[in-house]
């Protein structure tokens, strides 16, 4: 199995032991704890939900133990964070237990792969920028504004168009960097898409995907590679989650959102936008939350759908627990992160689907 590039969150409390063989009396615990013998549930896709999925694996961990003095080494999730369309493909292929991406799957590509589709995460995509001078929340920017410089047509960044709405900015007479995702992201998809929203011209040449033609920058590979290029790239602008934004400490940029407000990217404004949705208006969850409405609406607010494969076995209703417990116990530690918990009444009709789900023949 190759272990590069592959991060396992299994918490092992005498590290010396991982890989030794269960014994009968290892499986006896288990039954013990009402645990089924399933082994480490494996996941793939997202970088954008990476940090959160790490966290709530040891509360899934410590859940499993419930009240035993540690949980069998093989419980616990080991996820693969290699972009949300490789964690499409993967789970299609029933290489792993579960997908997680960034973009809604349509009914109809549930129903030929044989999945079922819900939400577990919000957060909020920013763009960033490397200049000199320039500080976090300093730098303002529309949607059009930002769609022409990924076009290419705004070179540099004294153009008029961002003078206009910095003016009381210093702006270098240098050519812009443009930097995107080279890997097939979930978090490009939403980035395209909401450029598809604001910019007709983006929407005819480009359009939204997971990986599209750029017309101009330079791709990097993962969330990491993005924030790298970014960081060691004078004059650059980027796009990246905002708690790795936060974490990275680069400088994101204001938004003009749909009511023409310039808006921060923070707790309030990705909850403004998240409280716009209409869940029940969508088959298997199926929503966009890009452009929302709202004067308070962060503008690029990604929804992470997890992916998991029918019929529903041991191992995929032990997916189905982990992310109950993410749930249950889990929300103050996505918020920690920078991203925003599903409301409860959005989790109540995931509990609800999944009831459904569960049945025979569900």
């Amino acid at each position: 199995m190759k272990t590069l590039g592959r991060l396992y969150f299994a918490i092992a409390l005498l590290t010396s032991s991982v890989g030794l063989a269960q014994t009968p009396a290892d499986i006896g615990h288990r039954s013990n704890m009402g645990l089924p013998v399933v082994g480490m549930i494996t996941g793939a896709g997202s970088t954008f939900t990476f940090p959160v999925i790490g966290r709530w694996s040891r509360l899934y961990r410590s859940a499993k133990a419930d009240g035993a003095d540690m949980a069998p080494l093989d419980i616990g999730i080991e996820y693969e964070p290699i972009g949300s369309l490789g964690g499409e493909v993967r789970v299609t292929q029933r290489a792993v237990d579960f997908g997680a991406t960034d973009r809604p799957v349509s009914s109809v590509e549930l129903a030929r792969t044989a999945m079922i589709q819900f939400p577990f995460v919000m957060g909020g995509i920013v763009p960033v920028v490397n200049i000199d001078g320039v500080g976090a929340g300093q730098l303002r920017l529309t949607g059009p504004v930002l769609a022409d410089i990924y076009l290419g047509r705004i070179k540099t960044w004294s153009h008029a168009d961002i003078k206009v709405l910095n003016p009381a900015v210093r702006l270098p007479e240098a050519a812009i960097k443009v930097v995107w995702r080279s890997d097939g992201s979930g978090t490009t998809f939403n980035w395209t898409d909401y450029l598809s929203r604001v910019s007709p011209d983006w929407a005819a040449r480009i359009g939204a995907n997971t990986q599209v033609a750029w017309p101009v920058g330079t791709g990097a590979e993962r969330t990491q590679g993005v924030i790298n290029l970014v960081s060691r790239t004078k004059n650059a602008i980027g796009y990246v989650e905002l708690g790795q934004v936060v974490r990275a400490s680069l400088a994101y940029t204001l938004l003009q959102n749909r009511a023409g407000q310039f808006v921060k990217p923070d707790a309030a404004s990705l909850q403004a936008a998240a409280a716009s949705a209409n869940w029940s208006a969508n088959q298997d969850f199926a929503l966009m939350l890009t452009d929302a409405p709202g004067p308070q609406s962060w503008p690029i607010v990604a929804t992470t759908f997890a992916l998991v494969p029918k019929p529903l076995n041991a191992r995929s209703r032990e997916v189905i627990s982990f992310f109950r417990i993410a749930f249950e116990r889990g929300a103050a530690d996505a918020t920690s992160l920078g991203y925003v918990a599903l409301p409860e009444p959005l989790v109540q009709k995931i509990r609800d689907y999944w009831d459904t789900a569960l049945k025979p023949g569900g």
